[in-house]
């Protein structure tokens, strides 16, 4: 075990009380555990909403937890955050939540993940009925949205890839896309890899066959390992849609999705409910208030393309 992973074990093994529902209280100390695939630094956001909420930390807010890469490897650090028993865990993607509700039913766990309904983690939007609230990212919808901007940024395009993360992606949902990108004379081939270092390698493979344009599904490595996606990326040189809007200011050709800044600050609204009294059960489950299209120009530039007038009207904002 790192000496890192040996500080936050020991730090999350304080004395700790177990969750009960009451309103803020002046003087308490409200403890979030914390287990998600994304730096510290990029949910800087949901903490600044909690500041405005009134849960400031080194005040009466106390975060501890893990900030770490989605593997079959969390299972220690999700123990620990459980038997720590904080008033509330901020969680998820998919695998993340399956193991915390695995690990507890009591603890109210607020997690984004791609559709917590058709996951099975919530019973409604409206009324969750368990311990796990959150935000739902439409990721259904929302791909398949992508690959009409992608086909619509690439004219004349037959043949495009969808880059698949394994451990979520149902088939279900790559069918429903192969039929959507027929119905627009397109032909779609999935290229599945299971961590980051099967990233490269699919790429390299889609391209080979032959594809002209990439379309990135819904993923957590989206974020946490969005360097070794852009790396891969600028080697093959291929158009690409990405499921969030930074990720073109970053780099990538087009990002189109949910600004990942708000969602987290919606995610801070929802502990802020939970904090006060609230229940899991009680707050609704959320889906992203705002989308944005993003479009990197000088990425086009550098891989030779030209992005259709119409589209780059219709984007919220041009990277020139």
């Amino acid at each position: 075990m790192s000496l890192r992973r040996r500080e936050f074990l020991a730090a999350l093994g304080g004395a700790l009380v177990p969750f009960t529902a009451h309103a803020q209280e002046a003087g308490r100390v409200y403890r979030l555990g914390i287990v998600i695939p994304a730096s510290r630094e990029s949910i800087a956001g949901f903490f600044d909403e909690l500041r405005m909420a009134g849960f400031i930390e080194g005040q009466n807010l106390a975060a501890t937890g893990f900030y770490s890469v989605p593997s079959d490897n969390n299972a220690e650090e999700i123990t620990a955050v459980v038997k720590a028993a904080p008033d509330a865990i901020l969680g998820g993607p998919e695998t993340y939540a399956r193991r915390l509700r695995e690990a507890t039913q009591t603890i109210p766990l607020d997690c984004m993940s791609e559709d917590l309904v058709g996951e099975g983690f919530a019973a409604s939007l409206a009324k969750p009925g368990g311990n796990i609230t959150g935000v739902s990212l439409l990721t259904p919808e929302l791909d398949g949205k992508r690959q009409e901007i992608l086909i619509e940024a690439v004219p004349g395009v037959k043949r495009i890839a969808g880059l698949a993360y394994s451990a979520i992606t149902k088939q279900k949902h790559l069918d429903e896309l192969r039929e959507l990108a027929r119905t627009q004379g397109v032909e779609l081939s999935i290229f599945s890899f299971a961590n980051a270092d099967e990233i490269g390698p699919a790429l390299d493979a889609a391209k080979t066959a032959g594809n002209e344009a990439i379309n990135f599904l819904a993923n957590p490595l989206q974020v946490v390992r969005r360097d070794v996606i852009l790396d891969a990326m600028s080697r093959i040189r291929l158009p690409a849609i990405y499921q969030w809007p930074e990720t073109a200011d970053l780099g990538g050709l087009i990002g189109y999705g949910p600004i990942f800044d708000q969602v987290y600050r919606q995610r801070a609204r929802q502990i802020a409910k939970i904090f006060r009294g609230a229940t899991a059960a009680e707050v609704p489950v959320e889906q992203p208030a705002n989308f944005a299209l993003t479009i990197n120009l000088k990425t086009a530039k550098a891989i030779g393309r030209t992005i259709p007038e119409g589209l780059l009207l219709r984007a919220d904002k041009v990277i020139e």
